[in-house]
């Protein structure tokens, strides 16, 4: 389990570094982008995207496969 939880903080944390990567050489300038004008905003949307990339379907399909049968 703290494998799975390492992956995970692992991932978000890529996401989040790549987030605030876009706002800061890409975002948006003058405000008229919601997600690009905000660090914060660009930041959270990276952590999010990160987290379902590291996202493991397949483990939690083992698990329930165990406990059905």
């Amino acid at each position: 389990m703290k494998k799975l939880i390492f992956k995970w903080v692992f991932f978000i944390m890529i996401g989040a570094l790549i987030g605030y990567g876009y706002y800061y050489f890409i975002g948006c300038r003058t405000g008229s982008c919601p997600l690009t004008s905000n660090p914060y905003i660009s930041t959270g949307y990276g952590a999010l995207f990160g987290l379902i990339l590291g996202w493991d379907a397949r483990l939690f399909k083992k698990n329930q496969e165990k406990e059905q049968g």
